[in-house]
């Protein structure tokens, strides 16, 4: 398999799994998208995707989340590794394109400090 490709063991897909990042996690924000984040004793990253029916139809809710994993596949290799991430979608999530989506993505990595060259810290490195 690719370096890129997302296996199952990445998905965060239970519950228990969901409220234990939303209650014991941290989250970062912009207009489009909220970033909750939790590190786990797995030693990889497991992404969840939550985009409710307030953001569309199915059609653009199901894009929504082909860009989010698209993105997370793309520049997994950026981030640190041992922490859960769920991608909550606001409703102007649905007017980005992959590029738009992919810097807004990336500046919220860059605020919550998980990208591998600023460790998950709560210094600041200014």
């Amino acid at each position: 398999m690719s370096k890129y490709s997302l296996k199952k063991s990445e998905h965060l897909r239970k519950n228990s799994d969901f409220k234990k990042v939303y209650s014991k996690g941290r989250s970062c924000a912009d207009h489009f998208i909220v970033l909750f984040i939790l590190p786990n004793d797995l030693g990889k990253n497991r992404i969840g995707l939550s985009v409710s029916a307030k953001v569309g139809k199915a059609t653009k809710r199901n894009r929504v989340k082909r860009l989010f994993r698209e993105v997370y596949r793309l520049n997994k290799d950026k981030l640190i590794q041992g922490i859960d991430l769920i991608f909550l979608a606001r409703k102007d999530a649905t007017k980005l394109d992959f590029h738009k989506m992919e810097r807004s993505i990336l500046r919220l990595y860059k605020r919550a400090r998980i990208l591998k060259d600023q460790g998950l810290t709560g210094t600041r490195k200014d």
